[in-house]
């Protein structure tokens, strides 16, 4: 596994990928923390890390797909993943080994957004005005979200041989384990199963998370589908 794995970040951080993934997250964070109307922490007038944790999911579906649309789908194209059976490797080292890198890449990503939350803890009035606390739980929360979001990622590439169709895939299944199950959930003839049916997202764990309140049920939720999306790529690479 970590054969692979040293082999997957070399890659990244070989190629522009590593780079224009985080320079498009951070910018991006930045403009709607700093600059778009509305959502700003100047504007607001109040120091909180909230812009970063509602606008992050939305980018993620973007930017988690990109990472990770050529993991299997290369591999297939080129014809390399033959080449990975004939080593001494199991199928779990393979998919763990690509999956650790992806999420290395996105864990990466987050990192510079501590001097977001250096700034706001400055511009506070006191400075450190700031629900330190919170803002720790909400960054376990988009970690565990970014966890998901890989191995849906990586689960798609499994399944195709075009990156194009692998990234086109894995955002529509994030966006419908993200936002998909609340949209029905919301719907008028939902009934009385509506709440059920939004537990089965993942906005609804996260937004309990951001809360603060980190549940085992949450845990085991997202853990439960990290799992499952991995298992199928497994199982789809030895097909």
């Amino acid at each position: 596994m970590f054969a692979i794995f040293k082999k997957e970040i070399r890659s990244f951080f070989g190629s522009l990928i590593a780079y224009l993934v985080i320079a498009v997250f951070l910018l991006g964070i930045s403009l709607f923390m700093w600059v778009f109307p509305n959502s700003n922490v100047l504007d607001y007038g109040y120091a909180d890390m909230d812009t970063l944790f509602s606008t992050s999911p939305y980018i993620f579906l973007f930017l988690i797909p990109a990472i990770t649309m050529r993991s299997f789908a290369e591999e297939r194209k080129t014809g390399t993943i033959e080449l990975l059976f004939t080593r001494p490797l199991r199928a779990w080292d393979i998919v763990l080994g690509k999956y650790f890198a992806c999420f290395c890449l996105v864990l990466f990503a987050l990192l510079p957004t501590l001097l977001y939350y250096y700034s706001v803890y400055q511009l506070g009035n006191p400075v450190g005005n700031v629900d330190t606390a919170g803002t720790m739980g909400s960054y376990f929360g988009l970690i565990l979200l970014g966890a998901v979001f890989t191995a849906i990622g990586l689960c798609a590439s499994a399944f195709t041989k075009d990156q194009i169709i692998s990234f086109i895939l894995a955002f529509f299944l994030c966006f419908v384990f993200y936002q998909g199950f609340s949209s029905l959930a919301s719907a008028d003839d939902a009934g009385g199963f509506s709440y059920y049916v939004m537990q089965l997202g993942i906005d609804y764990h996260y937004n309990t998370i951001r809360k603060g309140l980190i549940d085992s049920r949450d845990l085991v939720y997202f853990f439960s589908i990290i799992f499952i999306m991995l298992f199928i790529t497994k199982w789809k690479i030895k097909v």
